[in-house]
C-alpha cells in the first residue's frame, strides 16, 4: 500500500511539479446480498484494503489533466461541454462525476489528477466505485465544495448511470466511502443507513478467489435483470421487490414467464438471506453463514442466471472441500471473484487443490487473495 502512495506521489511530482493532495478510496466485498441493492433490499458489505490512490492538485493551465498510471494513459480536456468518451473509456468515470457535481451548481476549476489502483480488474471487488469516490471526494477536498459523504455517493452512483452506462444500485460506492475497520456493513439500500459488525471470524476467514475471466455479458444482462425486477414490482403495485413476500410472488405468477418468476423470487430470498446472515454474525454461529453463503450461489446460479462456469466449477471445490463453510460468486456475475468462508489451518490445503484443478479445466490460473477490512475514502496524511 506504501509503495502504491509513493509511486502515485512521485509520479504526481514529476509531471505536475507540485505537492498533491492524497486520496485512498476502497474496493469491497459483499459477504452476501447481490443483486438486492437496486430493489431496495439489503446488502452486507465491507471495504477492503486494495482500492483507488489518487493524487490531486489544482492547475493554472487552463484545462484540466487526468493520469491512469497503470495504464500509462492520460486525457486533457475542458470542463465545460463534458460529454462522455467511447464506451468503455475510463475517462467516463471521471467526466460523469465532474459532470454530476456540476448538475449540482457547484463550481470545479481545472485540476490534475493522478491514480493508480491495486484491485484485479474484473474482479467483482468494484474499482469503478473507488474511482468514482476517489475523484468526489478529491474535488470535494480541493475545491471545498461542502458536499456530504452522502452527496458524494450519489454523485458516484449517478456517474455510473449517466456517463457509464450501468444502472447500479448503492452498495458499491456506500461501502467503498462508509467502510469501517474490521467491521461488515448491514445496509438497508432504501434508507440509505447501516449498522456495523464486528466481523471476527476467530479460527476460520473470507478468501478470495479470482477466475480471472469476465464475460461480456455482464453490463447488458445486468440492465436486463434490474429492468425485469421493476417491470414485476409494478405488476404487484409496489416501489421495489423489497417490499414483497414469496406470497405476494405467487399470486402474479401467471402474468410472468418461469424465468422472470424464479429471478424476482431470488431476490425475495435473497434478501432474507441477509438478515439472517447478520445474525449468523451476531451469535458467531457460522454455520449457519456458510449454508447462508451457499445459497446465496445456488439462487445466482440457478434462478437470477449471472453466474459462469468458472464460478460455478471453484464452488464445487469449495463443497468438496471440509474446510469450506460456504463460498459464492460475488458482484454482478459472469466472472470476476468466489468469497470463501474457510478454516485458517485449512487454507493451503483449499486454495492449492482449487487453483491445480481450475487450472486443469480451464487451462488458465486462477488468483487468491486475501484482504482486511479497511476504513472508507479518506485523505491520505502525507
Amino acid at each position: 500500500m506504501n509503495t502504491l502512495v509513493s509511486n502515485v506521489k512521485s509520479a504526481f511530482i514529476n509531471k505536475f511539479k507540485t505537492e498533491p493532495l492524497l486520496i485512498f478510496s476502497p474496493g469491497r466485498i459483499n459477504i452476501i446480498g447481490e443483486h438486492t441493492d437496486y430493489n431496495d433490499g439489503f446488502v452486507f458489505p465491507a471495504a477492503v484494503n486494495k482500492g483507488i490512490f489518487a493524487a490531486f492538485q489544482k492547475s493554472d493551465s487552463g484545462t484540466s489533466t487526468v493520469y491512469a498510471l497503470d495504464m500509462d494513459s492520460s486525457i486533457e480536456f475542458s470542463l465545460e461541454n463534458l460529454k462522455p468518451s467511447k464506451q468503455g473509456h475510463w475517462e467516463n468515470y471521471v467526466f460523469g462525476v465532474i459532470a454530476e457535481i456540476q448538475k449540482k451548481n457547484k463550481t470545479v476549476s481545472n485540476f490534475n489528477l493522478v491514480f493508480k489502483g491495486d484491485i484485479p480488474a474484473g474482479s467483482g471487488m468494484s474499482s469503478s466505485a473507488a474511482l468514482e469516490n476517489s475523484v468526489v471526494y478529491g474535488l470535494n477536498e480541493l475545491f471545498n465544495l461542502g458536499l456530504s459523504k452522502h452527496d458524494m455517493i450519489h454523485i458516484s452512483q449517478k456517474a455510473e448511470h449517466n456517463y457509464v452506462g450501468v444502472n447500479c444500485g448503492i452498495m458499491d460506492q456506500y461501502a467503498s466511502m462508509f467502510g469501517i475497520k474490521n467491521n461488515a456493513l448491514l445496509l438497508d439500500c432504501r434508507t440509505v443507513e447501516s449498522k456495523p459488525y464486528e466481523i471476527d471470524f476467530k479460527d476460520h476467514q473470507l478468501v478470495l478467489i479470482n477466475t480471472n475471466v469476465k464475460h461480456s455479458l455482464s453490463d447488458s444482462a445486468y440492465n436486463d435483470r434490474r429492468s425485469v425486477c421493476e417491470h414485476i414490482s409494478g405488476l404487484m403495485g409496489i416501489k421495489a421487490l423489497r417490499d414483497a413476500n414469496e406470497a405476494d410472488l405467487e399470486k402474479i405468477k401467471d402474468q410472468v414467464t418461469s424465468e422472470n418468476y424464479q429471478k424476482a423470487l431470488f431476490v425475495i430470498q435473497e434478501n432474507n438471506r441477509a438478515i439472517k446472515a447478520s445474525k449468523a454474525i451476531e451469535e458467531g454461529d457460522l454455520v449457519t453463514l456458510g449454508n447462508l453463503i451457499y445459497g446465496s450461489h445456488d439462487g445466482l446460479q440457478h434462478q437470477y442466471k449471472v453466474s459462469c462456469e468458472e464460478l460455478d466449477f471453484l464452488v464445487e471445490q469449495a463443497k468438496l472441500n471440509k474446510h469450506v463453510l460456504g463460498a459464492r460468486m460475488m458482484g454482478g456475475g459472469f466472472g470476476g471473484c468466489t468469497i470463501n468462508l474457510v478454516a485458517k489451518h485449512g487454507i493451503e490445503d483449499f486454495t492449492e487443490s482449487a487453483s491445480k484443478a481450475y487450472e486443469k479445466k480451464f487451462n488458465k490460473a486462477c488468483s487468491v487473495y486475501f484482504v482486511e477490512l479497511s476504513n472508507g475514502t479518506h485523505v491520505i496524511k502525507n
